[in-house]
């Protein structure tokens, strides 16, 4: 069974196992589960479903495999012939999740 989701902002096309990489959730702990409510589509061959704009009904949970932090953006700014000169960097907090299962209602 595949699922169209929304959480953290964007859109992701899943199945049961894959593994996302998204922005942190908030309060959680690796271990912890998730229930992602705003499915806009769900199921397979003749059983699909589409919502308007969300499926009633439907949900897929995700366990959080970890919370770590990605790679160092570094952010150079530079003004010619200013002697300005601005580095700053950047670490995204993201959580590593495993879909567990997909209800389509």
């Amino acid at each position: 069974m595949k699922a169209t989701i929304k959480t953290q902002g964007r859109q992701f096309a899943v199945s049961v196992g894959d593994v996302l990489i998204l922005n942190r959730y908030p309060d959680t702990v690796a271990g912890n589960i998730v229930e992602i409510t705003d499915v806009l589509s769900a199921g397979e061959g003749a059983d699909f479903k589409v919502g308007t704009p969300l499926l009633a009904g439907a949900k897929v949970t995700a366990k959080i495999l970890e919370n770590k932090r990605g790679d160092k953006v570094i952010v150079f700014k530079k003004k010619k012939r200013k002697g300005m000169e601005r580095k700053r960097g950047h670490r995204q907090e993201l959580s590593v999740i495993k879909i567990e299962s997909i209800v389509a209602a």
